[in-house]
C-alpha cells in the first residue's frame, strides 16, 4: 500500500522539495502557503470520514507478541486507544505518563474487560513528564538500564492550548514546542540504544495537519523575538512542523544497518481531550459536529498502522534511498501523503536539528556516538555533568 503511493507523491512534489534551497531566508509563511494550509485543514475535517471509509474500526492488528511498545500520553484520547489495542494484540506496552495512578486504574479496568479472552495483558507504567526535560532523561536512563529492547516508540503525547496566553516550562521553553517537539525528540535520541536492541524498530511521531500552517524560525523557537506575534496556533503549528523537520534529519542520520524507521502521521481531526483547552462555547460547537470528527478509536488507526504494518520499514528505506527530503508521513486514512511545502525546506530542517540538540543539551554527534555504542552526556537527568 505504501509503495503504490510513493511514485505518485515523488512526481507531483519533487520540484517543491528542491524549491526552498534556492530561496532567501523566510520570515514567515507566504499568504498562499497559509491559505493552502487552512484549506487542507478544512478539507480534512469535511472529508476525512469519506477518505477513511475503507478502514475498519477498531483496526485489526497482526499478532505482535514479543514486541515492546512505549506509548507516551496513554491515559486519554488516542493514546489510550493505542495502548489498549496494542496490548490486546499481544504487545508488551509501557505507558509513559505523568499520572501513574490514573494509568494503573486503566490497566485494572482493561484487565477485567479482557478476562477470559486470552492471557493477561502485558502492560506496565513508567512516569514521564514532557514538561520536564529532567523527567525525560531519567525515563530514558531507567529504561536503557534494563538492557531491554524497544521495538516501537510512539511519541503520542501533545498539547494544544487553544486561545491561551504564551506559557513556558520550568526549562524555559514555550510549552507547545517543548511537549510536542523538544521532549519527544530528546526521548527518541536517548532511547536509540534500546531501539537498536529492538531492531528492526520504529519511532512513530503523532503529528497534525496543523503543521501545514506552521512556521519555524530556528533562532526563535520560543517565539519571543517579537518578529512574529504569538498565538496558540503559531505555537502548536510551529511545534508540529519542527517535529517533522527533526524527524526527517534523524531518518537521514540513522544508518540503514541500525534498522530504525522514523515515521510521522496525522490522526485526523479527533474529538479528544485537546477540546478541554477550548473556551466553553467552542467546546459545545466542537461536539455538535460528531459526523465530521473522528472519535479516539478512529483517530488511533493511522498510528497503529504506522506502528504495525510490515511495509512501513520498506517504504522508509525507499524514501531514504531516493534522498527524499522528508521522512515518511502517513495520513489519517493510512496512506502515505506529502507533508507541507515548508517541511521540505532542507536547510531549515538541518538548522532545526542542530538547535533542538542544543536546547535539550545533547552533543551534535549524539546519534553517531550512540549508534557506535558510546555513552553520551546530557545536560539533564542523572547523567548531567
Amino acid at each position: 500500500m505504501a509503495n503504490e503511493e510513493a511514485e505518485k507523491k515523488k512526481n507531483t512534489t519533487s520540484s517543491e522539495a528542491k524549491q526552498p534551497l534556492k530561496t532567501a531566508k523566510k520570515k514567515a509563511l507566504g499568504w498562499m502557503e497559509w491559505l493552502r494550509g487552512w484549506f487542507y485543514l478544512v478539507y480534512e475535517m469535511l472529508f476525512q470520514r469519506i477518505l477513511a471509509s475503507h478502514l475498519q474500526s477498531p483496526m485489526p492488528l497482526p499478532p505482535i507478541n514479543d514486541v515492546t511498545c512505549i506509548v507516551t500520553g496513554s491515559t486519554s484520547g488516542i493514546g489510550r486507544e493505542i495502548a489498549r489495542q496494542l496490548a490486546e494484540a499481544g504487545a508488551h506496552v509501557v505507558m509513559a505518563v505523568r499520572s501513574t495512578n490514573r494509568a494503573q486504574e486503566l490497566i485494572r479496568k482493561w484487565q477485567e474487560e479482557w478476562s477470559g479472552k486470552g492471557l493477561p495483558l502485558n502492560i506496565e507504567v513508567m512516569e514521564l513528564d514532557l514538561l520536564s526535560l529532567d523527567s525525560v532523561a531519567r525515563f530514558a536512563e531507567a529504561w536503557n538500564a534494563r538492557m531491554a529492547p524497544v521495538h516501537v516508540l510512539i511519541n503520542n503525547a501533545g498539547i494544544f492550548s487553544i486561545g491561551e496566553p504564551q506559557k513556558f516550562s520550568k526549562d524555559g521553553y514555550e510549552e507547545h514546542m517543548q511537549v510536542n517537539h523538544l521532549a519527544p525528540a530528546m526521548l527518541s535520541i536517548l532511547l536509540l540504544p534500546s531501539l537498536i536492541r529492538g531492531s528492526p524498530s520504529r519511532i512513530i511521531n503523532v503529528n497534525s495537519t496543523m503543521h501545514y500552517v506552521g512556521f519555524v524560525d530556528p533562532e526563535d523557537m520560543n517565539v519571543v523575538s517579537g518578529k512574529r506575534k504569538y498565538t496558540s496556533v503559531v505555537g502548536y503549528g510551529g511545534s508540529k512542523l519542527a517535529q517533522i523537520m527533526f524527524s526527517s534529519v534523524l531518518q537521514k542520520r540513522l544508518p540503514a544497518e541500525s534498522g530504525i524507521s522514523v515515521v510521522c502521521n496525522t490522526p485526523g481531526i479527533v474529538l479528544t481531550n485537546v477540546a478541554r483547552d477550548l473556551p466553553q462555547f467552542l467546546q459545545v460547537g466542537y461536539r455538535l459536529i460528531p459526523y465530521f470528527i473522528f472519535n479516539a478509536e478512529e483517530g488511533s488507526r493511522s498510528t497503529l498502522f504506522a506502528a504495525t504494518d510490515p511495509q512501513i520499514s520498506e517504504y522508509c528505506e525507499m524514501l531514504k534511498a531516493d534522498d527524499w527530503p522528508v521522512c515518511a508521513y502517513i495520513s489519517h486514512d493510512c496512506r502515505p501523503t506529502n507533508a507541507s511545502e515548508e517541511a521540505h525546506n532542507i536547510e531549515t530542517s538541518y538548522k532545526v536539528w542542530e538547535k533542538t540538540l542544543e536546547l535539550v543539551g545533547l552533543p551534535s554527534d549524539a546519534v553517531e556516538r550512540l549508534i557506535e555504542g558510546e555513552e553520551i552526556k546530557c545536560r539533564y537527568g542523572n547523567s548531567q555533568e
